[in-house]
């Protein structure tokens, strides 16, 4: 793929933009390096070229959905069967079999169709976003939104979102292994290439759709979208991966196979038990085919799949956007999460509160505003060192200054938003600042945990580097005192240590500022700007903890899930933060990334049940975490938000990445995605999981249990030479009010109240475990029983007819169903939850039931239903009946 030529077609000629200078580019696409495109001008852009994205295999059409039900082997059964009905003459049984097909149809792609549009609404939301500049002003639009000419900026973790032509390039790094093949990333530069026939990995001043910016950051002008792209081209090799399913769903599809088997079986059984008996053959042949039809559960799948997108849509609206479903399973069985401190378990509203410099504190009050000010300053020269220390912190950062409508405001990482914040409550800073020209910037790196800029300023060359204290006091061999340059002693290096253990004690987080001076500016590697530092100062920031988040920890405890903080902050921040959100209990470990590198795997297994907090920890580290959890049993979830966090949102059970400040890689690597970047979040979709598998859970036992009562019932008769209890237009219809409506108000159900009060399921807990088997076999032989002891009661009234002996063993096996669907709803006893809290089953109850009116009073159904009416006695009989199985297992909490 790495020999593929690209070049780009403009009415009708080619162009190779990379050929071009970055002046030509932007002038032959209509755009401005300056200000972007206006508004008005991309939006007709949008309309004349389309949206940015790939083409996609469409989803199936209506009418296809719709014919896909009759696909399934016992519908197409049953259809031939109905053939042979009418062609024997029973017209009105082949009819009706035919309309109740028909329905059943109708509701399996009701649902169907319901999944399928939630689907796509998931995957939409899950779309990445892109920085672009729109009226002069950079914004995030939607990717499928950019158009051609776009001015697009790039960092890292960014997933390109079209082919683009670099403009500025600051270490920018990509890896374009999705197109060229190559897994190493390519620096990229801006300017031309003057050669023609160039491959596209020889083209480094382009950045194509769907690679991977690995380092650094930049800005390209947009110079084709969607198929006119690079990927678009090749996307004739691009095959579509069908939707996977999810392991529950698996499993459900294996339970339907052996379901098929033992309905076949029995259904066998009682065909051949019926004819030994001296039943008509084809009476038989029918009936067994509709209680074969009516006991395996084939709208399973589709009430399973709009459970799943249900409990999708819940979840959205609690700010969490699941992207593979199969984390909806997992979610129920997570044992530890994971999570990061800074804006997950905290704000992330960064706010300076001291600084450290000259060897004193400055006191910064004002808050999360450009009010308020910085007291301590002693004298005119202290406060000029002080306004320079701001500058060049605001300096060394992305963090922007913009001004609209008359306001103020600031964008870009919370760090360097406050550190500029503060300088703001000084303003000579801001404006100085504008007079300070950079000229090399090396980007803050995870594991290098600081940045830098080569500056010049005032013919004066500096680099400035600000990262975490200890990593740059290690490199720092002097330090800045009353303007002279000192050498870093033992005594002064024991004083800033005992100033941050302090800022830490106090849960502050702290930056290092340092500086070094330059003979010059050209040609700077990093290692020589980053080496033999002059320390200037520290700052403390602090970060106050979610209010919700100690709440949810707490509910965590009670749901027995560990919570484990993970921070690249100090230890002493880390510890106290822990503290104060009740994570770290009396006996629980903070180590740090030193220690956890001198940890072999083995003992970090032994240890990390006991390990609460991990201090100074670079991403990479994480991975480390989640496979000696998995190693002692747990199912993990992890949280991250950078390019290195991926293997380890890849490896644990569940990746969780932010919405906010996560990169796209984060994302596409995780399985959730916090809208809100708030651990409540991920508790809540923990709690959401839980509640999904429960329902399913319920609806498994009662459609189940049903079956079987369906099964028993016929069994019975047969075995004990009796008529049969009923016909196979009773037993389909029986299958249609009874089956679809409450399985799916029983999946809508909401959560019990101790649902978080209970252990984790095991990640391999079988579908029929914690007494699930039991139910489904106890409670159908009871519905089977009843209803076959309703039938011979009214058999053996000799005045009555078989019509009417039938009709009140249907009625009865309907109503003792609808019964127990509320049951159904709770693990123990229906005496232990409201039986009447979920207002969808009741509905559904009552529509099955007046469904059922017609078939017994109007005459027309009654000769299609063979049925008669039946008195008021005739149904407090049926009802006292219906409702034993409910009763006795009730109390008895089984």
């Amino acid at each position: 793929m790495h020999k593929i030529i690209r070049t780009y077609s403009i009415g009708g000629m080619q162009v190779n933009w990379y050929e071009m200078t970055v002046n030509e580019t932007i002038k032959r696409l209509g755009s401005q390096a300056e200000t972007g495109l206006s508004s008005s001008t991309a939006e007709k852009r949008l309309k004349k070229y389309g949206k940015n994205q790939l083409t996609e295999a469409k989803p199936p059409l209506g009418i296809a959905l719709f014919f896909k039900q009759f696909k399934d082997f016992m519908v197409i059964i049953l259809l031939i069967a109905t053939f042979i009905a009418a062609y024997l003459g029973e017209a009105v049984d082949a009819i009706v079999i035919v309309v109740i097909v028909l329905i059943n149809s109708v509701l399996g792609y009701l649902q169907e169709n319901r999944a399928e549009k939630s689907l796509a609404k998931l995957k939409q939301m899950a779309n990445p976003v892109a920085h672009v500049k729109r009226d002069g002003q950079w914004v995030l639009i939607p990717s499928s939104e950019v158009v051609i000419g776009d001015i697009v900026r790039l960092k890292s973790g960014d997933r390109v979102v079209a082919d683009l032509r670099i403009i500025t390039s600051t270490q920018l790094s990509i890896e374009e292994s999705a197109i060229t093949g190559e897994t190493l990333p390519i620096p990229k530069v801006s300017q031309a290439i003057k050669q023609q026939q160039l491959n596209i990995g020889d083209q480094i001043n382009m950045a194509f759709m769907s690679s991977l910016v690995t380092s650094g950051h930049g800005i390209g002008v947009v110079v084709a979208t969607g198929m006119d792209t690079v990927v678009g081209q090749i996307a004739d090799l691009i095959v579509q991966a069908p939707t996977q399913k999810t392991p529950l769903e698996k499993r459900l599809q294996n339970l339907g196979k052996i379901l098929i088997f033992v309905s076949i079986l029995l259904t066998s059984l009682v065909v051949a038990a019926g004819i030994w008996q001296g039943q008509p053959v084809y009476q038989m042949f029918l009936s067994g085919i509709s209680l074969a039809v009516a006991v395996i559960p084939e709208g399973l799948p589709a009430i399973v799949t709009v459970v799943l997108s249900l409990g999708v849509q819940r979840m959205i609206k609690r700010k969490a956007i699941v992207r593979k479903l199969s984390a909806v399973e997992t979610l129920g069985s997570t044992s530890v999460i994971c999570s990061d401190k800074t804006g997950t378990l905290t704000e992330n509203r960064m706010t300076v509160v001291e600084i450290y410099l000259n060897q004193r504190l400055f006191q910064v009050s004002g808050g999360y505003s450009f009010t308020g000010d910085i007291t301590g300053a002693r004298n005119q020269a202290e406060d000029k060192m002080l306004n320079r220390f701001l500058r060049y912190g605001s300096i060394c950062g992305d963090a922007e200054l913009l001004e609209q409508n008359g306001e103020i405001s600031i964008q870009g990482d919370p760090t360097d938003v406050a550190i500029m914040m503060a300088a703001a409550k000084k303003s000579t800073s801001i404006i100085e600042r504008q007079q300070v020209t950079k000229i090399t910037e090396f980007p803050f790196d995870s594991n290098r945990k600081r940045m830098s800029v080569v500056i010049n300023d005032g013919n004066q060359y500096y680099s400035i580097v600000k990262g975490a204290p200890d990593i740059l006091l290690s490199r720092s061999d002097r330090i800045e005192e009353n303007g002279r340059i000192l050498r870093m002693d033992q005594v002064r290096r024991a004083k800033i240590e005992q100033v941050l253990n302090s800022m830490a004690s106090k849960a502050y987080r702290t930056i290092a500022l340092c500086i070094k001076p330059l003979p010059h500016g050209n040609q700077i590697k990093a290692e020589h700007a980053e080496n033999d530092l002059v320390f200037i100062g520290l700052i403390a920031m602090v970060d106050p903890p979610r209010p919700e988040a100690k709440k949810a920890i707490e509910q965590c405890k009670k749901a027995g899930i560990k919570t484990v903080m993970i921070t690249g902050d100090h230890a002493g921040t880390a510890h106290a933060i822990a503290k104060e959100l009740n994570i770290l209990p009396q006996h629980g470990q903070v180590i740090t990334g030193s220690q956890l590198d001198q940890m072999t795997d083995q003992e970090l297994i032994d240890q990390v049940d006991q390990i609460y907090v991990f201090a100074r920890v670079t991403p990479k580290d994480k991975l480390r975490i989640v496979k000696a959890l998995q190693a002692n049993g747990h199912v993990v979830a992890m949280t991250g938000d950078g390019v290195n966090d991926a293997p380890a949102l890849k490896n644990s059970d569940i990746g969780v990445s932010m919405g906010k400040t996560g990169t796209d890689v984060a994302k596409e690597a995780s399985d959730l995605i916090l809208l809100d970047d708030n651990f409540a979040t991920v508790v809540s979709a923990v709690e959401e999981g839980r509640h999904i598998y429960e329902n399913i859970r319920k609806f498994i036992r009662y459609l189940l249990a049903s079956n079987v009562g369906e099964i028993l019932v016929m069994l019975f008769a047969i075995i004990l030479g009796y008529p049969l209890p009923l016909l196979p237009v009773q037993i389909l219809w029986i299958n249609l009010v009874t089956d679809g409506l409450p399985a799916l108000a029983l999946g809508m159900d909401s959560a019990e109240s101790n649902l978080m009060e209970q252990p984790p399921r095991p990640i391999n807990e079988g579908i029929f475990a914690r007494g699930l088997g039991f139910k489904i076999i106890s409670r159908g032989l009871l519905i089977g029983s009843v209803s076959f002891l309703a039938f011979i009661l009214a058999y053996q009234n000799g005045a009555q007819s078989l019509e009417y002996a039938r009709t009140v063993a249907f009625m009865t096996l309907v109503t003792s169903q609808l019964i127990h669907v509320f049951d159904c709803r709770n693990e123990k006893s229906i005496f232990d939850r409201h039986p009447f809290g979920n207002r969808y089953l009741i509905v559904a109850v009552l529509s099955s039931f007046a469904l059922m009116i017609p078939v017994t009073y109007v005459a027309m159904f009654q000769a299609v239903f063979y049925t008669v009416a039946l008195s008021l006695r005739d149904w407090m009989t049926i009802i006292l009946l219906s409702s034993i199985p409910t009763i006795v297992f009730g109390f008895t909490k089984r």
